[in-house]
């Protein structure tokens, strides 16, 4: 634990201790220039109930197999969001015909449909499987809202969907300058954008909600 958190937790301990209430200690806070994101985790480290001393709350704890799912969950997310767009590129390859093509893209574009179903068929079902069984654990213990990999990874998660998109519309605008602006071209950058806007969307209501509860 770093020292400023240290030294704050320590602080909220002491004014909790002499009776302060807590709207007090995180205007003192606040007033001493301290950030809500810092206070928030310290008057949160602290149980709400009477008692002679506070009451520490249990510290997050990530196990190993915590972070094995935590992992696998991302990791499942990237796979099926690459292969889901290469399964609409096929078949956008497929369905509108580009004479400029070779003569056997057809058949590597069927190859690679079969592919992105086969990787699809077992990421996303796991990767639902894995989101359904983290948020039910969460739900039973909440403090796991406040895992370290849990942040870093969605916060990740977050900074790759939001580079996604700006580079998406930046190949969207070069194409329209360019004058190469077609039909597949078009579709195949809207496919990428939604696909990364939902999963910035997802992402950035569960730190939301994370804020929120923490």
């Amino acid at each position: 634990m770093a020292q400023a958190e240290q030294e704050l937790i320590e602080f909220v301990k002491n004014a909790l201790s002499r009776g302060a209430s807590r709207d007090e200690i995180a205007q003192a806070l606040s007033r001493a220039g301290w950030a809500q994101d810092q206070i928030r985790p310290a008057m949160a480290a602290f149980a709400e109930q009477d008692f002679i001393v506070p009451v520490p709350r249990p510290r997050p704890y990530v196990s190993a197999r915590d972070a094995f799912y935590y992992l696998l969950l991302f990791f499942t997310l990237g796979l099926s969001a690459y292969y889901f767009c290469s399964l609409v590129f096929d078949i956008i390859n497929v369905t509108i015909p580009d004479l400029t093509r070779p003569e056997n893209w057809r058949d590597y574009a069927e190859d690679g449909i079969r592919h992105a179903i086969a990787v699809l068929v077992v990421a996303f079902p796991l990767y639902l499987f894995l989101t359904a069984k983290i948020a039910s654990e969460v739900r039973k213990v909440p403090e796991k809202r406040a895992s370290h990999v849990r942040k870093w990874l969605t916060y990740i998660a977050l900074f790759l969907a939001a580079v996604t998109i700006v580079c998406d519309l930046s190949v969207l605008i070069y194409q329209f300058l360019k004058g190469d602006l077609t039909i597949q071209v078009s579709l195949k950058v809207l496919t990428v954008a939604v696909v990364a806007g939902l999963i910035f969307t997802v992402y950035l209501r569960s730190v939301g909600r994370d804020e929120k509860d923490g």
